[in-house]
């Protein structure tokens, strides 16, 4: 990336040398654009060019992420051989020298620790769910659930970004900010891509947020996703304070757009064109933001769909309501990152709080999206940055054991837009260590949800340090067509 006083000297050159014909030259480029607006849609943020590349099956996303990595095999791989295999050491044939964590690695011993969890078939599909998910059991004729996920990173922070932007190097756009790159802003009173952040059970051993799973990375930055504080103001600030009205408010933002003009004709910034059009998001959502957060408008029945914790500030079950009430406004990407799933100690009572905390919500969005006629056009995903070891990490009880970082296969679902319901994709070993068929990297989920949203993955690049950048980086990915209708 070029040195920012090197860019400098560069546009001032250029603009001398274009000064008697640059205000013509603009009045053309003007003009084109008017013509362009009268025939365009309207929008704060619009698409591309050539965006999207197709029809899309999926106008807006729903992403669950599940920070810290539930366990597949007391959630959806369903393994009922393991019961002859307790507090037996996990065969070498199965581990066949794979790294494990520092964890685990001095241990004398890798017990195998079969789920304490029933499973039961779900749905005409027959999905084999863990009885800690029951409000998703109704449920499983409307996921496809992919069992053989697998990732390049071992530990949280690495594998926490590479989920949400393709690389485990920190600096590239998340997920959300390509979308709101490549499609645009939907809503001229709502940002593009939203985050929301909720509380998670006191047990829950928690790993950092960090910004980077939302930001935008080498791509203008109004495409970073706009989080929502779970406690208090959605948004700092959103309100004027005492003596400011709104007109004052215009006044100020009037003149502050004038000096960024000035600016921006005078260097040609695009970060001061993001820095008005933010001003001006700010400005509507002085309006949007609090009757977005005004839930006294729901039925009482929605409310008790989502559960008893819907009014309860800050929470998990809130803050999926608030999802629902964002993408009906016309929010591309709404994010919901729940903390707490790393469970190396005490999994059995640690990740049944997680479940409860959850899964009446996620149930619920799913429905309360069906019944708006919102799911056929809405992808909704679930999962997060790797799975759990089928071995325990400390001390083993028929009742109590721990988990440890497994990148080798875990299970994510998705539903809704183009989706196909009741299918169980991949298959793994007895001990779910291993992939014996079907695999799946996070980067081929990837092209898959831009697939969904329209997007030709391969095509859909930025350039970058002399590089064409890409979501799902430089290695081949697929789309995964087993699960798409």
């Amino acid at each position: 990336m070029e040195h920012p006083a090197l860019e400098f000297h560069r546009l001032q050159t250029r603009r001398q040398f274009f000064q008697g014909a640059g205000l013509k030259v603009g009045g053309v480029a003007l003009a084109s654009l008017a013509g362009q607006a009268a025939h365009a849609a309207p929008g704060v943020h619009p698409s591309l060019p050539g965006f999207p590349h197709f029809a899309p099956r999926a106008k807006r996303l729903l992403y669950l992420h599940m920070n810290g990595a539930p366990s597949q095999l007391d959630l959806f791989d369903y393994k009922p051989r393991l019961k002859e295999y307790f507090d037996k050491d996990l065969p070498d044939s199965v581990r066949n020298g794979q790294r494990i964590t520092g964890m685990t690695s001095g241990q004398a011993r890798l017990p195998v620790a079969p789920s304490v969890f029933k499973f039961q078939p779900c749905g005409q599909s027959g999905m084999w769910i863990s009885e800690l998910l029951p409000h998703l059991h109704p449920l499983a004729d409307e996921m496809a659930l992919i069992k053989t996920i697998h990732t390049d990173a071992i530990n949280h922070d690495p594998a926490c970004t590479f989920v949400m932007t393709g690389s485990e190097v920190p600096g590239k756009p998340s997920l959300g900010s390509w979308i709101s790159y490549g499609l645009g802003s939907v809503s001229n009173d709502l940002p593009a891509f939203v985050v929301l952040t909720p509380n998670f059970p006191s047990t829950g051993n928690a790993q950092a947020l960090f910004t980077r799973m939302w930001s935008s990375g080498f791509l203008p930055t109004k495409h970073t996703g706009v989080t929502l504080r779970p406690v208090g103001d959605p948004v700092l600030f959103v309100k004027n304070p005492p003596g400011v009205n709104s007109g004052d408010r215009r006044a100020t933002l009037n003149a502050l757009n004038r000096l960024n003009q000035i600016t921006i004709e005078r260097f040609g910034d695009p970060e001061t064109q993001t820095r008005i059009a933010q001003y001006e998001m700010a400005f509507r959502m002085q309006s949007s933001v609090p009757e977005l957060a005004d839930l006294s408008g729901e039925s009482q029945a929605t409310l008790d769909l989502y559960g008893s914790d819907v009014n309860r500030p800050g929470s998990f079950t809130q803050s999926a309501l608030l999802a629902r009430r964002l993408l009906e406004r016309g929010v591309r990407v709404v994010q919901i990152l729940h903390r707490g799933w790393d469970q190396h100690g005490g999994l059995p009572k640690n990740l049944a709080a997680q479940c409860q905390d959850t899964q009446q919500a996620c149930a619920a969005v799913l429905i309360d999206l069906k019944q708006r006629g919102l799911l056929e056009d809405t992808l909704v995903v679930w999962g997060g940055e790797f799975g759990r070891t089928v071995y325990s990490q400390g001390t083993l009880t028929a009742e109590n054991y721990g988990r440890d970082h497994h990148p080798r296969n875990f299970c994510m679902w998705m539903a809704g837009a183009g989706v196909r319901g009741g299918i169980t994709y991949g298959e793994t070993d007895d001990f779910s260590y291993n992939i014996v068929k079907d695999p799946v990297h996070l980067n081929d989920l990837n092209a898959t949800i831009l697939h969904l949203m329209g997007i030709h993955h391969s095509a859909f690049t930025y350039k970058f340090q002399g590089l064409d950048q890409r979501l799902t980086g430089v290695q081949e990915a697929k789309i995964v067509r087993g699960i798409l209708i």
